[in-house]
């Protein structure tokens, strides 16, 4: 039986995964923001071994609770989804001092995945799959200002996270030379995922273009279980957009650039260990 962790699992893929896996068995924990979100995914679960952890992932506390809920209910992981993100209509800076898409779409995915992987590492041919924009060179990291408080905007404050997401899974694999867990970066394209925060009119406009032009989650996710059920040979960092891998050599997965942000941000894991132990 394998055992998988969702988070962002209540809605789009995060959900259409978790649930594909659960039909065949497996053990799976997700997390989401919403506890009518989370009964209905259970609801929809039926007889498998599903359970729900509701949190705000925009905080380093609460993803600290979550580690230690999956931790209770997992002795080993083979899989760890991370689909959470939602573009921030304003700035907002959370508890713990970062920028709120920031905290979502990079904090919450570097706690997780260096919190959870003592158990990925006991897991059969364990995978990190971040969902994201990976293969997109625009966006960058504002190394002087990454709370984003010159020149905030939507679309900035998204790609900003979304590079920092890639640069999450560049060093997570320099930084476990000698480990079994892949990485894989994934940039479905465009997807229906029945979540839109955006205000009117232009949530109306994008959920008709949704309707017409994006695909179901179910299709989003079809080639990335492939990924996870045969993942290349011999490769630890997969970076796939849509149907073709990304080449590694994109300046948006430079080393140099993924050791200055885990340098800048290694203290939360450490902050995490330390609370666990008090």
């Amino acid at each position: 039986m394998r055992d998988l962790v969702v988070a962002g699992g209540t809605t789009g893929m995060g959900r259409a995964l978790a649930l594909h896996y659960l039909r065949l068995g497996a053990r799976v924990t997700v997390v989401g923001s919403s506890a009518a979100r989370g009964a209905e995914f259970l609801a929809s679960a039926g007889d498998g071994d599903g359970a729900f952890v509701q949190a705000d992932l925009r905080s380093v506390a609460e993803n600290a609770r979550v580690l230690a809920a999956v931790r209770s209910r997992h002795s080993r992981l083979d899989g760890l989804v991370l689909t959470a993100m939602m573009a921030p209509l304003r700035r907002e800076v959370t508890v713990d001092g970062f920028e709120s898409a920031f905290a979502l779409y990079y904090v919450s995915r570097f706690v997780l995945s260096y919190g959870l992987t003592s158990l990925l590492e006991k897991g059969s041919a364990p995978v990190i799959v971040s969902i994201g924009g990976t293969g997109m060179t625009t966006g960058s990291i504002a190394w002087d200002d990454l709370t984003l408080s010159r020149g905030f905007g939507m679309v900035k404050a998204t790609l900003q996270a979304g590079r920092a997401n890639d640069l999450l899974g560049v060093h997570y694999v320099q930084n476990h030379p000698s480990g079994r867990t892949r990485f894989l970066l994934d940039h479905p394209g465009h997807t229906d995922s029945g979540t839109n925060h955006t205000p009117q009119p232009l949530r109306t406009v994008l959920r008709v273009v949704g309707k017409l032009f994006a695909q179901t989650p179910e299709q989003a996710v079809a080639p990335i279980i492939e990924l996870m059920d045969a993942p290349p040979s011999g490769q630890r960092l997969i970076a796939w957009d849509r149907d073709k891998p990304v080449d590694l050599a994109l300046p948006t997965l430079d080393p140099t650039n993924a050791q200055r942000l885990y340098d800048l941000t290694k203290h939360l894991v450490e902050d995490v260990d330390e609370a666990a132990a008090s």
